[in-house]
């Protein structure tokens, strides 16, 4: 027995495969195991113990490894207990460099228990260690190699393999694999869609969204202790909505019931990298699940999205109909085209596939006579509009306005449950002073901040109380779809927003033939077939 009195660290790592919920028994036991073995070994001194939780054994770099390796360089510790090697690292080469080059160089005892290493006594077992360490490495190859399969064909079949939902989304409570709608942020979801569609930016959206009090997507999250992403741009006290958030909503086809998974890689099980791939090589898979959105109304917003940026060459301006306008033999993108001659310049679409490659559309049109046609389409549309609206006011807006004002109350509840929470963790602040479990600054830091956000909530149900209350009388934004073309009723030219306000598609069928499908086309359509049921009642 050796009377040199040593100082150890005992290290005591859990990986995701082990769980990470608090002192898992993994860590526990892995203490009792070293407990019992120093019982034996009175010349070792524990001077600390440091526990990785949730870091895998492949990777070097972990919180606490780093601490105890700082430890031995400064001279606190020269002994190292775990409970086997593939506790302490599961990749051969560094594994390797530790146990022969740095822990030799600081002169350091390392003791792995169940495989029988302790570097005091048996130094000459270097081809054992190296045999061990390969096998723990070649286990860690093995298990990632077949995980990346098993994730690869739960995306190829629609699974929801993700840790945290989207924010609209939860986990179904019979398969965690399938997504189902969160009612309350599902509706918030919504009405960004509908803003985007009505022409409001997303700052807008943003502010708006913001002074009605409700929950940025990661502070909902925060709120209901949900799962939710850490360490990313949006994880900081009181996250507001933004126009980046706002953003990344319209242009998530989840909300259109598509899966896009497979978004980012690491290059192998190794290193920790975050490749970012090619939207080519994401896995999709349509319709597995309930869709926020209508599809075709989540296709219009990315056209809207395009549109608001598709500028013309070297000008800040954008072209009015691009984005919108398509062949009507082929589908593909009509192109514009600048035809000069003499000191004037023409303006032509054409279609760029080509007879060649089978359209058969007509070779060009001049951009002057299809505003004019687009121009009259658009106003004799917005007239009928206009008369469909008078015909048909009334007849079935008192159920709508019902369902509308069943949805806000829902969403006045949940800011008043919220409300009541901020006024109990305010009224205790007080108390907690007088405890001292405050400060005096940390306790009118805090009451500030309650009494802020209740302001913020107070003025959001204010301003839901009243939309509950027109949606009941049937004056509610939602029910006056449309007033979405009756603000264009005095249109005399053709611009780019009454283009992408109004405008789902234009369809070029020949040089005389145009066909243009609007927004709102279904709602449209059943308020002709409500009409029509009304005449036949009557």
């Amino acid at each position: 027995m050796s009377t040199k009195k040593y100082h150890a660290i005992k290290y005591i790592p859990l990986s995701d495969a082990d769980g990470n919920t608090g002192e898992s028994d993994s860590v526990v036991n892995q203490r009792k195991l070293i407990d019992e073995y120093l019982k034996k070994h009175p010349e070792i001194e524990v001077v600390s113990e440091k526990v990785d939780d949730g870091w895998s054994g492949i990777l070097f770099d972990r919180p606490a490894f780093n601490e105890m390796i700082q430890e031995i360089e400064v001279g606190r510790a020269n002994c190292i207990i775990t409970k086997d090697l593939s506790r302490f690292g599961r990749e051969f080469s560094g594994t390797g460099r530790y146990l022969r080059r740095i822990f030799p160089a600081y002169n350091v005892r390392f003791i792995a228990i169940n495989d029988d290493v302790d570097t005091l006594i048996n130094q000459g077992d270097d081809l054992i260690i190296s045999i061990k360490t390969l096998i723990n490495d070649e286990y860690c190859r093995d298990i990632s190699k077949k995980t990346r399969s098993a994730l690869h064909v739960k995306r190829s079949y629609g699974d929801y393999v993700g840790a945290c939902p989207v924010y609209g989304y939860k986990k179904a409570g019979d398969n965690h694999n399938r997504l189902v709608i969160d009612e309350y942020p599902a509706n918030v979801v919504k009405d960004i869609f509908r803003m985007k569609l009505e022409g409001m930016s997303a700052l807008k959206i943003s502010e708006a969204l913001n002074a009605r009090g409700i929950l940025s997507p990661i502070e909902y999250k925060r709120d209901r202790g949900l799962p939710h992403p850490t360490g990313g741009f949006a994880d900081r006290a009181d996250a507001k909505w933004s126009a980046t958030s706002v953003i990344r909503i319209l242009k998530n086809e989840v909300y259109a019931g598509t899966l896009a998974q497979g978004k980012s890689a690491t290059p192998n099980y190794k290193l920790r990298e975050i490749i970012h791939k090619p939207e080519d090589e994401w896995q999709r898979t349509k319709n597995t699940h309930e869709a926020i959105v209508r599809p075709q109304d989540f296709e219009l917003i990315q056209r809207i999205i395009r549109l608001d940026t598709c500028a013309t060459p070297n000008g800040d301006k954008v072209h009015i109909f691009s984005g919108v306008l398509v062949c009507g033999c082929c589908g593909n993108r009509m192109t514009r085209k600048t035809v000069p001659y003499k000191s004037k310049s023409y303006y032509y679409y054409y279609c760029p596939t080509g007879k060649k490659n089978g359209c058969n559309a007509s070779s060009m049109m001049k951009e002057s006579a299809l505003i004019s046609c687009v121009l009259e389409s658009v106003r004799s549309h917005i007239s009928n509009v206009a008369s469909l609206d008078a015909l048909v006011a009334g007849l079935n807006a008192e159920s709508v306005g019902r369902r509308l004002a069943v949805e806000l109350e829902q969403r006045l509840c949940e800011n008043e449950v919220r409300l009541d929470k901020i006024r109990s963790f305010k009224a205790g602040l007080y108390e907690k002073m007088m405890d001292g479990f405050l400060s005096n600054d940390e306790f009118k830091s805090l009451k500030n901040k309650y009494t802020g956000d209740a302001a913020v909530l107070i003025a959001a149900n204010n301003k839901l109380r009243q939309e509950i209350d027109d949606a009941l009388s049937c004056k509610h934004e939602r029910m006056l779809w449309t007033e979405h073309f009756r603000r264009f009723e005095n249109l005399t030219e053709i611009d780019r927003r009454s283009v992408a306000h109004l405008i789902r598609t234009i369809r070029i069928i020949s040089k005389t033939e145009v066909n243009i499908e609007f927004n709102y086309r279904l709602e449209y359509e059943k308020a002709f077939v409500l009409l029509h049921k009304e005449i036949e009642a009557a």
